[in-house]
C-alpha cells in the first residue's frame, strides 16, 4: 500500500500533455492556447471618443464656466461606426457618440453633462440649434481613447500556455480571430463494472442499484474540461470487463469504477495486468484505498501501438468521487497544458471530532465556511463511503493525516476546498 503522494506522482509521471488542435473561440473557454497570439491591428484602430459629447479644440475652452459659457458652431454629428470628412477648426464643434473616431483637428471629447445641450433641447421643443455652450475649461486630450492603446499593431498579446477564459475569448474576438489553436480536451471512457448495476432509464429489480458513478464521473470530467465518453456497465465476468475495457482503448484515458478489492468478482486489477501494465494497487487512503492505476495497450490512428492510462477506482459512490478528485483530475489537467492541478486548500478550525482507526490519510466530506478572516469546519453527517449525499452536501474534504489517530474539535485542519468562490 503507497501513499497518496507516491500514487499521484505515479499518475502523473504516466500522462502528457496532449496535442493541440484549431478550435472556435468559443468551445476554447477554459482550454489552454497552444500558439503565442500576435496583433495585425491596432486596437482601438483610431483615436476615438470614451464619451457622448462634443469634438473641440481645448483651447476654445479658456474662460469658460456655468456663468460665462463658451459658444462654439456645431458643423457635423458623427456616430460610432461612422468617419466625419468635416475638420474641427477654431471656434466649431461636431457632436460625436461613444466610440466615433475623432475628427480632424479635435484635440478633445467635452460631455454632453458639461454643455448646454440640455436647456437648449427644452428650449426648442426637443430640436437642435446649429451653437453650443460649453460650461467649463478641459484640458487637451479629455476624454478620447488614442488608437492602439489597449493593443499594438504586431504586438503580443495572449502567450502560450495562457488559460483561455471568458476575458482572452473577448480579446481574441476583438482580434478578429474566430479560431485559435488550443491544447485540445481529454476523451475520457468511463466504464462502471457489477451484476448489481442498472442503467438509470430502467425499471429498479429487487437487490439492484441505480449506475451512478458513471453520470458523477462524467460529470466530474466535464467540470474539470474532459470529454466523457460514457462506455456503459461491464458484467462481473472476464468477457464483459475485457470487452468494455477495449472499447475505451481509442480514449485519452479510461476510468472504471469498482471490481479492484478483494472480492471474487473484483477482477479489474488482472485483467489491467493482462491487457497492459499495472502501476499500483491500494493507497493509504480513506476512502478509496482499492485503487488500481496503469496501462492498457492500444494503437493510434496510424496503427502504432500506444499505451493509455487507467484509473481503476473503487465502486463504493464517495470513493469514486473522492478518488477522481485527488488522481484524476490533477492528471487530467496535466494533459490539459493546465500548471494549476491542486485545488485549493484552506486552514481551518474544526466543530467534529474525527477518528482515524488504521494509519490512512482521511477524506472527510464537510462543509467549510468564511467568518471574518477565519475559516470553520464541520462534517456533513455520517461519513460512510456509500452515503453519496455526503458529497452533494459539501464544499470541502478535510483531510486528517495518516500519522493522527483522531483530530478533536477545535483543532486546524487542512480542507481542500471542492467549490472555491474566492478565487
Amino acid at each position: 500500500m503507497i501513499s497518496v503522494e507516491e500514487a499521484l506522482e505515479k499518475v502523473l509521471s504516466y500522462v502528457e500533455v496532449l496535442d493541440a488542435a484549431e478550435t472556435p473561440i468559443l468551445d476554447s473557454l477554459g482550454q489552454v492556447l497552444a500558439e503565442d497570439v500576435y496583433s495585425g491591428i491596432n486596437i482601438p484602430p483610431l483615436d476615438n471618443a470614451a464619451m457622448d459629447g462634443y469634438a473641440i479644440q481645448a483651447k476654445d475652452t479658456e474662460g469658460a464656466g456655468s456663468e460665462s459659457p463658451s459658444f462654439l458652431r456645431v458643423i457635423d454629428t458623427v456616430a460610432a461606426g461612422s468617419i466625419s470628412e468635416t475638420e474641427v477648426t477654431p471656434g466649431t464643434a461636431i457632436r460625436i457618440m461613444t466610440g466615433a473616431p475623432v475628427p480632424r483637428g479635435a484635440d478633445s471629447v467635452v460631455r454632453f453633462e458639461d454643455t448646454d445641450e440640455e436647456e437648449r433641447k427644452q428650449a426648442s421643443a426637443g430640436g437642435m440649434s446649429g451653437e453650443i455652450g460649453i460650461l467649463c475649461k478641459i484640458k487637451t486630450g479629455l476624454n478620447i481613447r488614442r488608437a492602439g492603446e489597449d493593443v499594438t499593431r504586431d504586438s503580443l498579446v495572449l502567450a502560450k500556455g495562457t488559460v483561455i477564459r471568458p476575458a482572452e475569448v473577448g480579446v481574441l474576438a476583438s482580434l478578429g480571430r474566430s479560431r485559435v489553436k488550443a491544447v485540445r480536451r481529454p476523451v475520457v471512457a468511463i466504464l462502471s463494472t457489477g451484476n448489481e448495476l442498472v442503467n438509470i432509464d430502467q425499471p429498479l429489480p429487487a437487490g439492484k442499484i441505480y449506475n451512478s458513478n458513471t453520470y458523477s464521473l462524467a460529470a466530474l470530467v466535464r467540470r474539470c474540461g474532459g470529454i466523457p465518453r460514457i462506455l456503459g456497465i461491464a458484467r462481473d465476468s472476464e468477457e464483459s470487463l475485457v470487452a468494455g475495457l477495449r472499447e475505451g482503448r481509442d480514449a485519452d484515458m479510461l476510468i472504471t469504477s469498482g471490481g479492484v478489492s478483494a472480492g471474487d468478482y473484483d477482477m479489474v486489477k488482472d485483467v489491467l495486468a493482462r491487457e497492459g501494465e499495472i502501476g499500483f494497487w491500494t493507497v493509504r487512503m480513506k476512502p478509496g484505498k482499492p485503487l488500481a492505476f496503469g496501462r492498457i495497450k492500444s494503437t493510434d490512428k496510424g496503427g502504432a501501438s500506444r499505451y493509455i492510462p487507467h484509473l481503476g477506482l473503487p465502486g463504493n459512490p464517495v470513493s469514486v468521487m473522492v478518488t477522481f478528485e485527488i488522481f484524476a483530475r490533477p492528471a487530467l489537467l496535466k494533459m490539459m497544458g493546465r500548471k494549476d492541478l491542486a485545488r485549493h486548500t484552506v486552514e481551518a478550525t474544526l466543530a467534529d471530532r474525527v477518528v482515524n482507526s488504521d494509519g490512512r490519510r482521511v477524506y472527510t466530506r464537510a462543509i467549510i465556511e468564511k467568518r471574518g478572516d477565519k475559516y470553520f469546519a464541520r462534517l456533513t453527517g455520517p461519513q460512510g463511503s456509500g452515503i453519496l449525499t455526503s458529497m452533494s452536501r459539501a464544499n470541502g474534504l478535510v483531510v486528517v493525516p495518516e500519522d493522527r489517530a483522531e483530530v478533536k474539535a477545535g483543532e486546524t485542519v487542512q480542507a481542500i476546498m471542492l467549490d472555491w468562490n474566492e478565487a
